[in-house]
């Protein structure tokens, strides 16, 4: 049976005016059969770091044969090139300005493309609307079977961001905040961990490096505060309280249980948490 076209969306446009539904429609009139996922259009504006998260967080779970349309794109209509990537967990589209750096951190890259062959864009390209004149056009085309090679020539310089930081010791490991979700739960980058037992083993994305450790007996530093302890849910703790746990990403996450771990701490994106076993 023929695979459904599948192309998910990720986006800074909100859902207040019309963008990411113009993107739809032009998606649905190149590609009509295609199945449109909206993965986010809250991601804070211009938020590439941010977009690039919550793309590592989706991609996975979805069928192999997905395009993901990401459209964050502070730069549109500059120098930055339009790019199309594929993986063995998918393709992806969007500006080369780093939104794609978790994914090839995690995924081996079999063609990097630039779009540039007019016959995947629309008649008329604006200077502030790419997402809808270029990448949805490039997404639909793709979802519907080109070659990513007929799109444009290959790429072999990506812009790339800085990958969170992430140190294993003989005592710890030293990461950053990644993330602060909508609830202010604190994601790290301290991951991805996997329970065993009552044990946590750490094979961590974003660098080479493997730890294990008891996960009752480790603390968590962060804003000056110490956390004891690696839990497995919210419930063990009382409503108000503060705790570290693994997250839903697999990552290491503080949060406040029914409360905002963000506010409470006051820590951004970046900030140092170090986690001692």
């Amino acid at each position: 049976m023929a695979q459904v076209p599948l192309v998910t969306l990720t986006t800074d446009f909100g859902t207040a005016d019309g963008y990411a539904g113009t993107m739809k429609g032009v998606i649905l009139g190149i590609a009509p059969d295609a199945r449109l996922v909206d993965v986010s259009h809250e991601v804070a504006p211009q938020g590439v770091r941010e977009a690039a998260y919550v793309l590592y967080t989706a991609y996975p779970f979805f069928p192999s044969h997905t395009v993901h349309l990401v459209v964050v794109d502070p730069g549109v209509g500059g120098a930055r090139r339009p790019i199309a990537l594929r993986t063995p967990a998918g393709t992806f589209v969007g500006p080369d300005n780093g939104v794609f750096s978790y994914v090839m951190a995690r995924e081996p890259v079999e063609a990097l493309v630039e779009l540039a062959d007019p016959r995947y864009r629309l008649t008329c390209v604006s200077r502030t609307f790419h997402g809808r004149d270029v990448f949805a056009p490039a997404a639909a085309h793709l979802a519907a079977g080109v070659p990513i090679a007929d799109l444009g020539p290959p790429v072999a310089d990506p812009i790339t961001l800085p990958l969170p930081s992430l140190e294993v010791t003989p005592g710890g490991v030293v990461g950053e905040v990644l993330h602060v979700d909508r609830f202010g739960n604190v994601v790290t980058s301290i991951g991805r961990l996997l329970w065993d037992g009552d044990e946590l083993a750490l094979d961590a994305v974003f660098a080479e490096a493997k730890a294990r450790f008891d996960a009752a007996g480790a603390t968590v530093a962060v804003a000056g505060q110490e956390i004891a302890g690696v839990r497995r849910t919210y419930a063990e703790i009382a409503p108000g309280e503060m705790l570290a746990l693994v997250g839903s990403s697999g990552h290491l996450e503080i949060a406040v249980r029914e409360g905002s771990a963000a506010r409470a701490l006051g820590v951004h994106p970046g900030d140092e948490v170090v986690l001692r076993f």
